[in-house]
């Protein structure tokens, strides 16, 4: 009995080593080691303010949700003729809509100039990349370590922050942002355009950032770029995502009667035989008998409707989606070919 309890005892005190006289305490178990360790330890400061910006964003877009059913629920969700509920809601929440889609439509901005442009150019200007190159690591899992956790938590954020704003507005996208959800904001700050953004600011600004070799100048050539892209995105690209509806009535009849929620992108003078005019056409002099020259009898109104709206999101998402991809393509392919 005495010899079965003495080997028993030794046992358990060989499976529980921090119990041990002399033994070293156990090793931590960590959530990160190894490269991600690495990439995270060099870039926390950034990652970790994106997690918190994160975290207190979504949760006032929540908070702030329940007071705004409240008053939907008690005032409407479709603008008055007088515009009353129109002002009282842009008193009450304006600021509110306003930050927060400023908030989605720059943090890409913000993410591709200060995480993905230093990204690789600072290790390229301080040098540790060549120290990384000599050690027992491969350059596949350097280049993999160093993409995978900031693209990861940069995707997590915008979407997050997006999911929580969309189902902020979307009760009242009627009344938010002046009801203008294609050019007022609420269509890069909803839905998965933002996140797509995101991903390809950011790969542009790590591409970059491999190029001139130069965390300051990667900087600014990012910035530039976004500024760049956000023009053609607003001016060339966001009108052709979708196809124009058209609404016709009487020239000298009352205005067009628009579904909820759409969109007015643009006004014509037509003939009976559905030809276009420009909207100014026959305005001056003898306008009568300019209009029937031309044969001139209607208006003709182009809109978007709101049901267009997620289409138009994904099918421009899709669009920096697969820019992102050749981007990211390219850096793979340049950090394996050439000398970083």
């Amino acid at each position: 009995m005495t010899r079965t309890s003495t080997a028993g005892a030794e046992a358990a005190n060989a499976a529980d080593p921090g119990e041990a006289p002399g033994s070293a305490p156990a090793p931590r178990r960590e959530l990160l080691h190894g490269l991600p360790w690495l990439v995270w330890r060099r870039h926390r400061t950034l990652l970790r303010l994106a997690l918190v910006v994160t975290v207190v964003g979504c949760a006032t877009f929540a908070y702030q949700r329940f007071d705004l059913m409240d008053f939907l629920h008690s005032r409407g969700t479709t603008p008055d003729a007088d515009g009353q509920l129109a002002d009282d809601f842009q008193n009450s929440y304006g600021q509110l809509f306003d930050s927060g889609s400023q908030l989605l439509e720059y943090l890409p901005v913000l993410l591709g100039v200060f995480l993905g442009a230093p990204l690789i150019a600072g290790e390229q200007e301080h040098g540790t990349i060549k120290l990384v190159s000599t050690q027992s690591v491969s350059r596949g899992r350097w280049v993999f370590a160093t993409l995978t956790l900031p693209l990861t938590v940069a995707v997590l954020c915008s979407a997050l922050l997006s999911a929580a704003f969309t189902w902020l507005w979307t009760p009242a996208h009627h009344l938010a942002l002046g009801g203008d959800w294609l050019t007022g904001g609420a269509f890069d700050s909803t839905g998965p355009v933002p996140v797509a953004w995101t991903l390809f600011l950011t790969a542009c600004g790590i591409a970059l950032g491999m190029l001139l070799k130069r965390v300051v100048r990667a900087m600014a050539a990012t910035a530039v770029l976004a500024a760049v892209t956000s023009l053609v995105w607003s001016e060339l690209l966001i009108g052709r995502l979708g196809t124009l509806r058209s609404v016709s009535y009487p020239y000298d009849g009352d205005g067009p009667d628009l579904p909820p929620g759409a969109v007015r992108m643009d006004d014509w003078v037509s003939t009976a035989d559905g030809k276009l005019y420009g909207f100014g056409t026959c305005v001056h002099g003898d306008t009568e008998a300019c209009r029937a020259k031309l044969g001139i009898v209607n208006r003709v109104t182009q809109y978007f409707d709101y049901g267009q709206m997620a289409g138009m999101q994904w099918l421009g998402a899709g669009i920096l989606l697969a820019l992102a991809a050749v981007v990211l393509t390219f850096v793979v392919w340049r950090a394996h070919r050439r000398p970083l």
